[in-house]
């Protein structure tokens, strides 16, 4: 499993640091670089969400046999990125930069407040869509302008 993940991961580096800049810096740069980092990015995040589609959520769970969100980010950051993340959901909102809304990219974490104390995370993939592990669907992909994750809306992280 690991040698499949070498070929976006040795994209991702070699497209540049486009990924890795503020969005004051991107705007500055041409399209073309803009485009392989974010293509590179988006190879990976694919990739590993259809190894992980359908895994079931599981409460402390970090495996293919039940993985909870904040695992799952955890593990997507570190085989995507390799960028270590703290293993609880808290740990991730309190660490990296928050993001307005606006300015949210492929990447970035986005978070909810489910109810007082339960907080969820998911990793954003642009136009309205985030891949997360769903208490109900598992591993799954879903939109922010669903009624249900737009009410509860916290904020976004960047930490690459």
């Amino acid at each position: 499993m690991k040698h499949v993940l070498v070929i976006p991961f040795l994209a991702l580096m070699l497209a540049g640091c486009a990924t890795q800049r503020d969005a004051a810096t991107t705007a500055d740069m041409p399209s073309s670089d803009k485009t392989i980092s974010d293509h590179a990015l988006d190879q990976a995040l694919t990739q590993l969400y259809r190894q992980w589609q359908g895994t079931p959520y599981r409460w402390g769970g970090t495996s293919h046999q039940g993985i909870d969100c904040s695992a799952y980010t955890q593990h997507v950051y570190q085989e995507a990125l390799a960028t270590p993340l703290p293993r609880t959901t808290h740990g991730q909102a309190k660490t990296g930069y928050a993001i307005d809304y606006k300015s949210a990219r492929q990447g970035d974490l986005v978070f909810f407040h489910i109810r007082p104390g339960l907080r969820h995370v998911g990793i954003f993939l642009g136009g309205q869509r985030f891949m997360h592990a769903s208490s109900s669907k598992g591993v799954t992909v879903s939109r922010l302008d669903n009624p249900y994750w737009q009410a509860r809306f916290w904020q976004f992280r960047r930490y690459f």
